[in-house]
């Protein structure tokens, strides 16, 4: 290959990636806008039990992808890895959208999805930067193009999956979310061959063919253990703890033997990765207290910047990745011109700026009720609530891996991906708990009645944000020490390293 067709090359290979996590996130998304709904309103669950199953659900989609990762990178390989894992997810919508209302079907296809996600989340990242290696400004840049794809993909169908859920029912939106990643998977068929030369080294082999049969057996009982897992919610209480108590151990572990010079990286990680746990738990309440408060206390009829607006419940959710990518540019904007004057803020110091805007946003929703028309309240208050919530995010978990990659040893980058996202999957199910501090008993039907739980929690969020607030802040002297001890032993390192190399 000439080196004048390298770039066309790689933009056709990023574009090829791009397209089907734009239409897999369009598909895991709109889903998300409606299945909490789905179990309140049609399959007749107690809003306290829809919250723990679906946080049983996301603790389970986030921690997946740390072993989808490995089977990528050491088993069938990235690029095989990630089709199979489309392949899944969609069948996972495609039971979903049968006309059935059984509950194993459901726990089956939650169970699907799972494995599916866990397939082709990791490698589809994983491709965008072997498309890259070596060149970290195009790798930023990049993933920064990457990320939009998941908003753009989100925002489509968590406004447009709800609207349909009313005008053509519950498993026509559930099809819906199937045909968008169906479209995506035909797409990636075209163009699928702009991709041959990147992978990990098992594609760069013949296919094994029993490595892909066991991968597939595996996967097959899987979804079955997901299921169950679903549907015995003490099962998943253990498997949280379990979890949460193997991670600590590790890295006490891992910082008690590892290099002395890569111990205050590793502290570093753990009190940031602890702080990004903190905040998944509010997130989580977009697809849960949000959502339900959504349905039974908010105006939906609103008149926003000059025209009349309809909202499905499910839709508020899609003001999160709407704001996500209104705010990005701006923050990336203000880090580079920041850094550029040697004023750039530490992640540390961004992590305490998150909670305090959290804390304003759930603060928002709070007051809410004093607002409140026979138990409504104005979507305008879902709408700034979201702002600062998504702001929040972007200045926390949007820097979960840049922390990662900051902090950690490159030998341990792996272990400590799966870690990450195994934490982020102990912080949904931890939040579905919280939220069912506001979970309302079907017995009270009056708005005014729910409006008083669901502001209370609102108001509690608010002070736990808080006390991360001035948690975060506290701990700002011992990042910074960490922060330069690691620093120090890096440049050492790089010094040792052009020496030798001289």
């Amino acid at each position: 290959m000439s080196a004048t067709t390298v770039p066309v090359s790689q933009t056709r290979s990023f574009v090829t990636i791009w397209m089907i996590e734009l239409w897999e996130r369009f598909g895991y998304y709109g889903m998300q806008a409606v299945l909490v709904l789905f179990m309140v309103e049609k399959i007749k669950f107690a809003e306290s039990q829809a919250n723990l199953v679906w946080g049983a659900f996301a603790a389970l989609v986030y921690a997946a992808p740390a072993i989808g990762g490995w089977i990528g990178d050491k088993v069938l390989g990235t690029r095989r890895t990630m089709p199979i894992g489309a392949v899944i997810l969609a069948l996972g919508y495609m039971l979903l959208a049968l006309p059935s209302d059984d509950l194993y079907l459901l726990y089956c296809a939650m169970g699907v999805i799972v494995v599916g996600n866990g397939l082709f989340k990791p490698n589809a990242a994983n491709m965008v930067r072997r498309i890259y290696e070596g060149d970290d400004a195009k790798i930023d840049s990049a993933f920064t193009l990457y990320y939009m794809a998941v908003n753009v993909g989100s925002t489509v169908s968590q406004l447009a999956t709800p609207w349909i859920k009313d005008h053509y029912g519950w498993h026509v939106a559930f099809g819906f979310c199937c045909a968008g990643l169906v479209l995506g998977l035909i797409n990636y068929a075209l163009m699928m061959r702009a991709l041959d030369h990147v992978g990990s080294p098992p594609d760069e082999k013949p296919v094994r063919w029993d490595r892909l049969g066991l991968v597939l057996g595996v996967a097959f009982v899987a979804l079955f253990l997901v299921a169950y897992v679903i549907q015995h919610l003490w099962v998943a209480r253990l498997c949280v703890y379990v979890a949460g108590v193997v991670i600590l151990g590790i890295f006490t572990y891992m910082i008690g033997t590892g290099a002395k010079s890569e111990r205050a990286g590793l502290i570093a990680a753990l009190v940031l990765i602890a702080q990004i746990i903190l905040y998944f738990i509010f997130y989580q309440q977009m697809s849960t207290s949000l959502t339900l408060f959504a349905l039974h206390n908010v105006e939906w009829k609103q008149n926003l910047l000059l025209f009349d607006v309809t909202w499905s419940p499910g839709q508020y959710q899609a003001l999160n990745p709407i704001w996500i990518m209104l705010l990005s540019p701006v923050l990336a904007w203000s880090y580079t011109h920041l850094g550029k004057s040697g004023r750039d803020l530490p992640i540390a110091a961004k992590f305490v700026l998150g909670f305090v805007v959290v804390a304003v946003g759930f603060f928002i929703f709070g007051i809410s009720g004093g607002t409140a028309v026979d138990g409504k309240v104005s979507s305008w208050y879902m709408v700034w609530g979201y702002f600062f919530i998504s702001l929040g995010e972007l200045l926390t978990s949007g820097l979960g891996l840049a922390m990662i990659a900051r902090y950690v040893p490159a030998r341990m980058g792996g272990f400590m991906m799966g870690a990450y996202f195994v934490a982020t999957g102990i912080s949904q199910y931890l939040g579905s708990v919280v939220a069912n501090y506001a979970s309302i008993p079907r017995d009270i039907t009056d708005a005014n009645e729910s409006l008083a739980i669901y502001t209370a929690l609102f108001y509690k969020l608010g002070l736990v944000a808080v006390a991360g607030t001035l948690l975060a802040a506290a701990l700002l002297p011992l990042m910074k020490r960490l922060s330069s001890a690691h620093s120090e032993h890096a440049d050492a390192g790089a010094l040792r390293t052009v020496t030798a190399e001289e």
